[in-house]
């Protein structure tokens, strides 16, 4: 699996505590590793963010992401209140 991020995200991403930084990598690996996990939480968002699908990084960091089956791109990330205004 190939995993690429929008450049919306990386700015996004650049601007976080170093412990969201890593929590997110951790959550990374795991969507990698095993999407499904409950620890994530993943579903597909409605509206104005549809198609995206929307993992948890913490209790109130998620990252917004679409999964092909070969890349997942994320295209943004930031607190609860930030992503759903």
């Amino acid at each position: 699996m190939r995993v690429t991020s929008h450049r919306k995200f990386d700015k996004q991403y650049s601007k976080l505590p170093k412990k969201i930084k890593n929590k997110f990598k951790e959550r990374a690996s795991l969507l990698i590793e095993n999407p499904d996990s409950p620890l994530l939480k993943v579903h597909i968002l409605s509206g104005k963010k549809y198609p995206l699908k929307s993992m948890n990084v913490t209790a109130d960091y998620r990252a917004l992401f679409i999964d092909n089956g070969k890349v997942i791109t994320f295209f943004e990330i930031g607190s609860h209140s930030e992503l759903y205004e």
